[in-house]
């Protein structure tokens, strides 16, 4: 199997030059494929390979449910790696019926996509049940990059994390394409069959195709470092997604969805709502 990292001389100017060695991630293309129709292409960094393929299958709508999945194989080729996906017959036919490709490089979440339509598809609706205060979302925030094992070695991947109240960081997810970092993340999310109440955390910019994945996954709050494109801040309205960006050590922004942040003074009263009679 392919390594996620490699190391590769370079050349350093610090005043002087010197002779140096960097840590840098690796980039594959990864073909995802159900009952041997190609699906799509991506570049992505070749390691939980496995919670990718189901992760993009489930937020591309390829399948519903995890359990539609009969097995998975990875299969390193000299060209890259197949992400062999074995689904069950009546999901097989329904993706004969809606075929599309895609191939694109690192960032491009839309590449090769046959429609406007299917681009711009309307996104799910997430339940009604999550909240955060303030303190949560700059602590979980601040716990992220200690986690980040790929980006501390080669500074050039994205991270897609998910948060819970009294677990802090359960699961977290890296690769060079922010997309596929997320893909990573749901699929992990769905093999350990974690409920989605929570948090997911983004080192990455939020566009409308993040959002979409977001909503898929079911996450009520989407907090990030970056701030969002106006499209993908009419889609998190839409899908009633708490849209938390520009989040740093020293506060953040809301731009959606605005009451599942509460303040400490509403804690106590949404506790003792939260335990039954």
């Amino acid at each position: 199997m392919h390594d996620p990292v490699t190391q590769r001389p370079s050349r350093k100017w610090r005043g002087a030059w010197m002779e140096d060695v960097r840590t840098v991630p690796e980039e594959t293309a990864v073909a995802i494929t159900c009952n041997g129709t190609s699906q799509a292409v991506m570049m992505a960094t070749p390691a939980d390979l496995e919670d990718f393929a189901i992760g993009f299958a489930l937020t591309e709508g390829l399948i519903e449910n995890p359990a539609e999945i009969e097995r998975i194989e990875i299969v390193p080729l000299d060209l890259g790696i197949e992400a062999r996906l074995w689904v069950i017959e009546a999901r097989a036919d329904a993706l004969q019926r809606r075929r599309r490709r895609m191939a694109g490089p690192v960032g491009c979440g839309l590449c090769g996509i046959e429609s406007l339509v299917e681009a711009m598809r309307p996104v799910a609706r997430v339940a009604e049940r999550g909240w955060i205060t303030p303190n949560e979302i700059v602590e979980a925030m601040a716990g992220l990059r200690p986690l980040q094992a790929l980006n501390a070695a080669t500074r050039a991947v994205h991270a897609a994390a998910f948060w819970q109240r009294g677990r802090g960081i359960t699961t977290i997810r890296e690769d060079v394409g922010r997309h596929n970092a997320l893909d990573k993340l749901a699929g992990a999310l769905a093999r350990e069959g974690v409920p989605s109440s929570g948090a997911l955390l983004l080192t990455s910019r939020r566009s409308v195709e993040m959002i979409q994945k977001s909503a898929r996954i079911g996450a009520e709050i989407v907090v990030a470092v970056s701030a969002p494109t106006a499209l993908a801040i009419r889609a998190a309205e839409e899908a009633g997604i708490t849209l938390v960006g520009v989040a740093r050590a020293d506060g953040f922004e809301v731009f959606t969805h605005t009451h599942r942040i509460v303040d400490c003074a509403e804690v106590e009263a949404l506790q003792q709502k939260a335990v039954p009679a």
